[in-house]
Formats: structure tokens, sequence, C-alpha cells
């Protein structure tokens, strides 16, 4: 493959996958990565060239460093079309969600909006929790990065899915708010926030009194 192509990604065992296929069979290949908090990195901002590809990225990428890309500009994002922005998982597991899945699509301006290019689509179990979706999601998107980064390899067009984005995306705000606990709460309510936002080693459900904070 002569194609250039600039990826963004984490540092990750799942990112280091990606970035092994794409260096192993593309000569134009432009590999960068960083973790929340890391500053965009310059030399993204002077990249030209045809594929700007996100995968995990911790970067929300300027606009103008999206039109540097002549042919796309994609992001593989851990969730289906109905769960946009950030607490992807949290919000699929607070919803009860029967279905999960991992979106590549087009990026733009506004975060997790751009024209879908494909979906995968898996079952949510009841015995699922943050851990293990999290886990899976990241097998499917793997997957879902091999099937479309082939296709740039082999020189063919990107798919066109008839799906859409089904909400705005979720905030930071919204995901916060999810985790407090209140007394007035019912038991149901209570057992689902729990579920959909304890992670072990990450903020997780609280309860607040006298304007104290309770791990629960």
């Amino acid at each position: 493959m002569n194609t250039s192509v600039l990826l963004l990604s984490k540092t990750s065992d799942w990112c280091k996958l990606a970035q092994r296929f794409i260096r192993k069979h593309g000569s134009g290949v432009l590999i960068l990565e960083g973790e929340r908090g890391d500053k965009f990195p310059e030399t993204a901002k002077t990249w030209q060239g045809e594929y700007i590809i996100s995968f995990l990225s911790p970067w929300i990428i300027p606009p103008e460093v999206l039109l540097r890309a002549n042919k796309a500009a994609i992001n593989f994002h851990p969730a289906p079309p109905e769960y946009p922005g950030i607490g992807c998982y949290n919000f699929a597991l607070y919803d009860d969600a029967k279905e999960y899945g991992v979106t590549c699509h087009h990026m733009v301006e506004k975060v997790d909006s751009g024209a879908i290019v494909k979906v995968l689509r898996f079952p949510l179990f009841e015995s699922d929790d943050i851990a293990s979706l999290k886990e899976r999601s990241m097998a499917y998107l793997l997957v879902l990065f091999y099937d479309i980064a082939s296709l740039i390899i082999c020189g063919h067009e990107l798919p066109i899915s008839k799906e859409t984005w089904r909400k705005r995306p979720y905030t930071r705000g919204e995901l916060n708010a999810l985790c407090k606990i209140k007394l007035d709460m019912s038991e149901d309510e209570i057992h689902r926030r729990v579920r959909a936002t304890y992670y072990p080693g990450h903020p997780g459900p609280y309860l607040e009194l006298a304007g104290h904070k309770f791990k629960v």
C-alpha cells in the first residue's frame, strides 16, 4: 500500500495491534499515539495525505487537520449509533440494552455525528458489566478496523451504511450525573446505576451527604 495514512491512537494493547496491522501492510503510514490529557501532536498539524484514521484516539481532532485528509477522515467508535459521545458503555448498561456494537464513521467538526461507514453489532447480556462489555467491544472494534483498513490497503472505496446516529452525543456532565446515588432512589434505580458506573480503579457510583462523597 502506497496510500498515505495518519493513524492516531492510544498506547493500549488493542491499539498496538491496530498499529501493527497498518504498519505491516503500508509504506506511507504515520502513527501517533498518546493518552488522555496529552497535548495534540504538532506533527499531525502539518501532515498532509489521503486518510486520517482515529482508533481510540485520546484527542478530538481539529477541523483544520481533518481537512488535510484528501480522501477520508474516519473514526472507530466503541459503541453503536445509539450511544454517541462519552460514557457509551455506561448508558447502554443503564438502559439495559439487549444489543450493543461498534461503529466506523466519517469525522466532522462535531464529535460522533459524521456519516456512518459500517456498524458491527453483538448481544449485550444481563450478566455484563463495564469490564466485560468493554473487553468484547475492543475485540469487535479491532475486527472492524481490520475490515475497513483492508479496504483502504486494497484501494477500494469505503462502504456507505444506511445507519444513522440516533441522538446527540452524551456529555461528561451526563456521565457524572449517572454516578450519583440519592437516598430517595428506588432499589432498582440504585442497582442500575451501580451496574452502569462501577469499574475498579475508576471513579464510579457515589453517595453525597453533607457535602461529602462516599463511594458505593
